[in-house]
């Protein structure tokens, strides 16, 4: 259905914008065209000819057959070529003046980039430009994965006997026993295994395979991360500073080590047992650092994931991109995933290293949420994609470690009291113990269980105490 006159003075109501561009006359044609690459390549939009944009006055033009064959020849040089239906709309308050209408679709992730006359163009706000060429060449990675993606291509520096056979069957076996992967799976050749995951071709690993199972990272310069824990809240001086290669499962692995190294780590008794974690969940930092590995750009081979922990934050920078559809500002909310390298997330996901995809965000935050720490925060500055949490202020930590400290010493006063209560009576019972002290019989068990220095003599009630000295003397009198 045309648009009508009504309508276009709605449409031009709020100005330019995004997704509407005005133009006086079709003498600006080639700008109009700019734009109509930009609309292509972003949201889609509206070129108007024949509206005055600063006054938003309807002027219209006249229309020949000259104009209309001008306008089907830019068009033409929009590669690919678009279908777009030109609307030609009368202005009432002028005769024969028309005003010209043309509505182009947004781009899809997925698509190949439009240009014109061989030029890319997106939209920055209000603004047409020209587009970085890294995301013109990204965009056109994801239209043809199979020619473009870095982790589809043959490895250059690795064959099948570069891999890790056992780190493969490790692997295999934790989908299996979560289900994810059939029992016939660990009795497979090591080749066929990769085959199924398309890991292969012509029995020579891809990239994929090499960034998840090789043993020697040899000329793979991408396989490394860099590790830092630095001193106060900048970069100017270091408590640690590592360097380590390997395939995405040591990284991920030593990561975690680092966090473990230099992170407080809380505990409290919780029934029998103590529960000891990090100040920031490591669920959440291994969710983080997983993704990173998973999503990052290896074609940026002179680029590495970084870990640096001050004394306030902890970042974990990614070489990479967030989709499209996804922003710092919306990436909290709800959304499915678009994984930079589908090969390695489909692995990592049939192993069970990430759950369902676009869900880890969602887990990140129930984990803080958990332990009550703050929800990491998401920025791209310059080629990364930063993830920050917040450590937990000194006078938290302080709240936290007196918890623990007086737990420790409520676990050791317990522990001397039940020595002396034996020493007093050594026919008394776990239940007795348990009933004096207002705790479980089972507690009684495993505080008696961290003291060697006392014995159960004989069997059931018929048995007593014994409590042995330093120098291996009773020091409790035989009752029995």
């Amino acid at each position: 259905m045309a648009l009508t006159i009504d309508e276009l003075k709605i449409l031009i109501g709020s100005n330019e914008h995004r997704q509407l561009e005005l133009k006086k006359t079709t003498g600006e044609l080639k700008d109009g065209m700019h734009t109509a690459c930009a609309f292509l390549n972003t949201e889609g939009g509206w070129l108007l000819f024949g509206i005055a944009p600063t006054s938003l006055k309807i002027l219209g033009q006249q229309v020949t057959d000259n104009t209309q064959r001008e306008i089907a020849q830019a068009l033409s040089y929009m590669e690919p070529q678009v279908d777009v239906r030109v609307e030609y709309i009368d202005v009432p308050e002028r005769p024969n003046h028309k005003v010209i209408a043309m509505h182009f679709e947004g781009w899809a992730w997925g698509m190949v980039p439009y240009t014109y006359h061989g030029c890319p163009y997106h939209k920055v706000e209000s603004t047409t430009k020209e587009m970085p060429r890294d995301m013109y060449e990204e965009r056109l990675r994801r239209s043809k994965q199979d020619l473009f993606a870095w982790e589809r291509q043959p490895s250059e520096f690795a064959d099948i006997n570069s891999l890790d056979e056992k780190l493969i069957r490790g692997v295999l076996r934790l989908g299996i026993e979560r289900g994810r992967l059939s029992d016939l799976a660990l009795t497979e050749s090591i080749e066929d295994v990769l085959g199924k995951w398309k890991l292969t071709s012509d029995n020579r690993p891809l990239n994929a395979a090499t960034a998840l199972f090789t043993k020697d990272t040899g000329m793979y310069t991408q396989f490394t991360m860099r590790l830092a824990r630095f001193q106060g809240t900048d970069k100017n001086e270091f408590m640690d500073n590592q360097r380590v290669e390997g395939n995405i499962f040591v990284l991920l692995n030593e990561a975690m080590n680092f966090f473990r190294k230099h992170l407080n780590m809380h505990g409290k008794i919780v029934g029998l047992v103590r529960d000891e974690y990090l100040e920031i969940p490591a669920e959440a930092l291994r969710e983080v650092v997983i993704n990173a590995l998973c999503h990052r750009q290896y074609e940026r081979y002179n680029l590495t994931i970084g870990i640096a922990i001050y004394d306030d934050r902890i970042e974990i920078e990614n070489p990479g991109i967030l989709p499209p559809q996804i922003t710092p500002e919306n990436i909290l909310q709800p959304h499915i995933s678009y994984p930079y390298n589908p090969l390695i997330a489909n692995v990592l996901y049939s192993t069970t290293y990430i759950e369902n995809w676009g869900s880890g965000v969602k887990r990140i935050m129930e984990a803080c949420q958990k332990r009550g720490v703050p929800a990491p925060t998401w920025t791209v500055n310059g080629g990364f994609v930063v993830v920050t949490f917040m450590r937990p202020t000194k006078s938290v930590t302080q709240g936290v470690t007196q918890g623990v400290t007086q737990g420790v010493t409520q676990e050791a006063n317990l522990d001397r009291e039940i020595e002396l209560a034996i020493k007093d009576n050594p026919n008394v019972t776990t239940e007795d113990l348990a009933r004096q002290f207002g705790v479980t019989p089972m507690t009684i068990k495993r505080h008696i269980a961290k003291m060697p220095h006392i014995h159960y003599v004989g069997s059931g009630y018929s048995g007593h105490w014994e409590v042995v000295n330093k120098d291996g003397k009773k020091s409790t009198q035989d009752n029995a």
